[in-house]
């Protein structure tokens, strides 16, 4: 299993907006996160900055991730919520989500 922390930002104007369709993710979404090999995702919001956090428990994360961005519903998902974010500068335009580099963990 290796851990994920990923971040960006929600735009202000829009924080309620992304919340509210959080409250209820299509379970067509949620099914394809689970086939992905993704567990305990979770997504926390300070201010305008979005922070996930993911456990991936698969052998092939590239193919996972093309897996889930091939997958239609998760297409219309994003189609919704990326309008909805930006990218932080750091990310350097290489994906949406920036990768954090993992300091600490205990179980």
């Amino acid at each position: 299993m290796r851990r994920y922390g990923q971040v960006i930002r929600v735009k202000s104007d829009r924080i309620a907006d992304y919340e509210c369709m959080h409250a209820s993710v299509w379970p067509e979404v949620l099914a394809t996160i689970h086939a992905c090999n993704m567990r305990n995702y979770t997504i926390f919001r300070y201010k305008t900055w979005l922070f996930a956090y993911f456990e991936y428990v698969g052998d092939d994360f590239p193919a996972d991730m093309k897996k889930m961005a091939e997958d239609p519903m998760t297409q219309k998902w994003w189609s919704l919520t990326d309008p909805m974010q930006e990218p932080v500068e750091e990310s350097g335009g290489e994906s949406w989500w920036a990768s954090m580099k993992d300091v600490f963990h205990i179980d």
